[in-house]
């Protein structure tokens, strides 16, 4: 994938998109952002910090985001992670009053199709 497959990076506050995590890398292209494009079908576009509830509710759904993968290069998430949400399994986490905090300046603004921007500003880390 090149970035010519990318959507342009902004974020839902129409700035520059900030990078979410590199350690651990994250992101649908594993640059670090939640950029998006054509080819990410799940919208892995909102930045959030992890948290023990919203991994288990994660777990519980079927996706399993806290036990390493060796073998895809995988180490697991743990609580204080940053991570790209799918946009639809944050909202889904958000009516079971599981959703992670959302990091704005590093979620992508096509995450604006799914979410409501005062939805997200309500559940962020970085603004009031």
């Amino acid at each position: 994938m090149t970035n010519t497959d990318m959507d342009e990076s902004l974020n839902v506050l129409g700035e520059a998109l900030k990078p979410c995590s590199s350690d651990p890398v994250t992101g649908f292209y594993r640059d670090g952002c939640c950029n998006t494009g054509p080819a990410d079908h799940g919208k892995h576009t909102v930045c959030c910090l992890m948290t023990e509830t919203f991994l288990a509710f994660s777990k519980s759904r079927g996706n399993d985001l806290s036990t390493p993968r060796p073998e895809y290069g995988f180490q697991g998430l743990k609580p204080g992670d940053r991570w790209c949400l799918c946009a639809d399994r944050w909202v889904q986490a958000d009516a079971f009053d599981a959703a992670p905090h959302v990091v704005l300046e590093s979620t992508h603004i096509n995450t604006l199709e799914t979410i409501p921007f005062e939805i997200l500003r309500q559940r962020a880390l970085d603004m009031n």
